[in-house]
């Protein structure tokens, strides 16, 4: 069978009201360039029956204990890595469609929210998911990448799925994989045959709702055999250009393919092309809107010990004492969007203007945790996680640490991925590293150490960069450099640049 297979852009009516919201003068006034035309949100209401909580413990898992499970985890791995990879695309959901038609299509046996965007997505998702658990729901939630291990990706009622139930759950869908293998032109890709193990899985459970997040894009995206009542979009910046397009604008067309007919809207902050063109895909398809800084947003927001108080706008009201355990502004407006995801996904709004309960709220909202995003994982010195890999992301990340941490010091700690725009990252942590590390992690997509150098140079002189090839290395050397200033306090690491280098950090700061 070929292996040749061409590349794709990135995976990944407005309603309008009469003027009764009250006045929200404080949000609006930071978002002067949107449309002022407000949007109503008629979700149906559900049923609120399994019982759930939050997880307990680390929220990444570990690798299997038992040497069978560990052994038959490995082998599923080992498969799978035999298909395509994340990057490698094609422009068509008919392998996925096919898989979902001959397994049944467990994808319609819950109601789901969808989400896409740049930035904030997986974070978005846990929010969600926190809220869903919270209101005594069960959740299936499929997230990507992964930080440490590929079970992460699938989640029940708050927790990855464990690895003997990933393992059952390959071999249950793996003939049928193998079916539609025989019939396509090409195989089922890696990301395809994980979205069918999820939805499947979440069939099983079975779930009351699924909280999807795109792997890349839209459109074209193998999640996008679902109907989510729910679309949220978060923040589009420019990522996977050579697949989506060089503007946000273009980047939004792709991005928009998940809003489907009669669904909801939950549109976070977003460059105004973008905007525009997720309005009239909207309104295409007589969807709903409700946008973050006119239908519900970030009212106050206060540095707090561990993370943030907060006062949210939601569609139905005002919900304040919320305490967030993350760091950043972009933190606070994810927790905006999830929330108003998840009254859209109760049916608040609009001609039913009610709230959520307000201490039920504030109870998921302390639960939410989100590994690998400004995860602090040592003290003395502090050493913080971070997977920006843009430089959107990378610009949030640097107000965050330095509105969360007074650092007199900061060492950075970078490795990236080839094809990703290094040297806009690099200039958006410049202002906030004394010195930085470049490194690179273990995939085969790594940017090599000299090659990033050679970049951090330009934009940091040779005097602060110091090249560690290995990641270990680099991170002895960072925590190093932070320790010469041990005798006056305030010195900190950020390790950051992709998921892959953070979560490789993470197992080696776990280890000791």
């Amino acid at each position: 069978m070929s292996e040749q297979q061409p590349e794709i852009p990135d995976r990944d009516g407005v309603d309008h009201l009469d003027d009764s919201f009250d006045e929200f003068d404080q949000i609006v006034a930071q978002e002067s360039d949107r449309d002022p035309d407000l949007a109503v949100i008629e979700a149906g209401s559900r049923t609120l029956r399994a019982q759930a909580g939050p997880p307990t413990g680390d929220p990444v898992p570990s690798r299997p204990q038992d040497p069978e499970v560990a052994k038959a985890l490995q082998e599923v791995e080992q498969e799978l890595g035999t298909r395509w990879g994340e990057t490698k695309l094609e422009p068509s959901v008919s392998r996925i469609a096919a898989l979902m038609d001959v397994l049944g299509e467990p994808q319609r046996a819950y109601p789901s929210i969808h989400i896409t965007g740049t930035n904030g997505k997986t974070s978005t998702a846990r929010m969600i998911e926190a809220l869903l658990n919270a209101f005594e729901l069960r959740t299936g939630r499929y997230t990507s990448p992964h930080v440490q291990s590929v079970t992460e990706r699938i989640s029940l009622d708050g927790a990855p799925i464990d690895a003997e139930r990933f393992v059952e759950t390959y071999h249950d869908v793996k003939p049928y994989v193998e079916m539609v293998d025989a019939a396509e032109e090409y195989r089922l890709s890696f990301f395809e045959v994980l979205t069918g193990m999820a939805y499947a899985a979440f069939a099983d459970a079975p779930v009351d709702a699924a909280v999807v997040e795109v792997g890349m894009g839209g459109t074209w995206d193998a999640t996008n055999v679902i109907d989510g009542t729910v679309a949220v979009i978060t923040p589009i910046s420019l990522d996977h250009t050579d697949r989506l397009g060089s503007t946000p604008g273009e980047i939004a067309q792709e991005k928009g393919g998940v809003i489907k007919q009669g669904a909801t809207v939950i549109l976070a902050q977003q460059p105004v092309d973008a905007a525009q063109v997720l309005l009239k895909k909207a309104v295409e398809v007589d969807a709903t809107v409700a946008r973050e800084g006119m239908e519900f947003g970030v009212v106050s927001r206060e540095v707090a010990v561990g993370g943030q108080m907060l006062t949210l706008r939601g569609v139905g009201g005002e919900y304040d004492g919320i305490f967030l355990p993350l760091y950043g502004a972009h933190m606070a407006h994810n927790a905006a969007v999830a929330l108003a995801a998840v009254e859209a996904f109760f049916g608040v709004g609009g001609e039913h203007a009610r709230e959520l309960d307000a201490d039920t709220v504030r109870r998921a909202f302390a639960s939410v945790t989100s590994p690998g995003r400004m995860e602090v994982v040592r003290r003395s010195p502090t050493v913080i996680l971070d997977a920006a890999h843009n430089p959107a992301g990378a610009r949030v990340t640097a107000e965050a640490v330095t509105e969360a941490f007074g650092f007199s010091r900061l060492i950075g700690v970078v490795a990236a991925s080839e094809g990703k725009d290094v040297r806009g990252v690099l200039e958006a942590f410049e202002p906030i590293f004394a010195e930085v590390v470049v490194t690179e992690n273990t995939s085969h997509r790594a940017m090599g150490a000299d090659e990033l150098a050679a970049v951090a140079v330009e934009v940091f002189g040779a005097e602060r960069v110091q090249v560690e090839p290995r990641l270990d290395d680099a991170l002895e050397a960072a925590v190093t450099l932070a320790e010469e200033e041990a005798e006056y306090g305030g010195a900190g690491v950020l390790v950051t640049g992709s998921v892959i280098t953070v979560g490789e950090a993470r197992l080696l700061f776990k280890r000791g």
